[in-house]
């Protein structure tokens, strides 16, 4: 599987959920297969997903879900031991890695050479580490759901990219629209 297909197996998991999705492929992916208000696509700032979402996390009481990528959490490293010190059980990280920089040239990253994200995350202080197969990401995101724990899951899938639109949607109405439907959900 590649991370197109990972996204559309995880669909009926995440649809209902507030999801901060990660810098140029992945976030024009979901954005074609199933654009909702409570996703949060990612226009630019690589590696940045994994911090909004635990900022999102942190500041509210509704479950997060951060989709990034094997080369965006390289790229920002400090997100690991943050994640590690700063523990908010309605936060998830899925971390697509695919062993390369998929969005700009399937270039390898270090995690498809000797580093395994899943063992510095670990290293980091997380607790709730998860690795799997691309086609048992979407249980491994129900059994986290569940648990109401802070958990990271390192999906290992193909690389691979699809021809996807560009997302059209001024970046103001995507953040408008998210902090709409987050607020909506808080005052519930």
């Amino acid at each position: 599987m590649i991370r197109s297909e990972v996204l559309k197996s995880i669909i009926p998991v995440i649809s209902e959920q507030l999801v901060v999705c990660n810098i140029g492929l992945p976030s024009q992916e979901l954005h074609m297969l199933d654009d909702q208000p409570s996703n949060f696509y990612m226009l630019g700032t690589m590696g940045l997903s994994s911090s909004i979402g635990l900022g999102l996390a942190l500041a509210q009481r509704e479950q997060v879900i951060a989709i990034d990528g094997d080369g965006s959490v390289l790229t920002n490293f400090g997100t690991l031991p943050t994640i590690a010190n700063n523990v908010a059980d309605n936060y998830i990280l899925l971390i697509i890695d695919n062993g390369s920089y998929g969005s700009t040239g399937d270039q390898p990253t270090y995690a498809g050479l000797k580093t395994s994200l899943t063992e510095v995350a670990r290293a980091c202080g997380c607790e709730n580490v998860v690795e799997c197969k691309a086609e048992d990401t979407a249980e491994a995101l129900q059994r986290a759901l569940a648990s109401k724990q802070m958990t990271i899951i390192v999906c290992k899938c193909e690389s691979g990219n699809i021809k996807v639109p560009v997302i059209d949607m001024d970046p103001v109405v995507i953040k408008h629209r998210f902090m709409q439907e987050v607020r909506a959900r808080n005052e519930q």
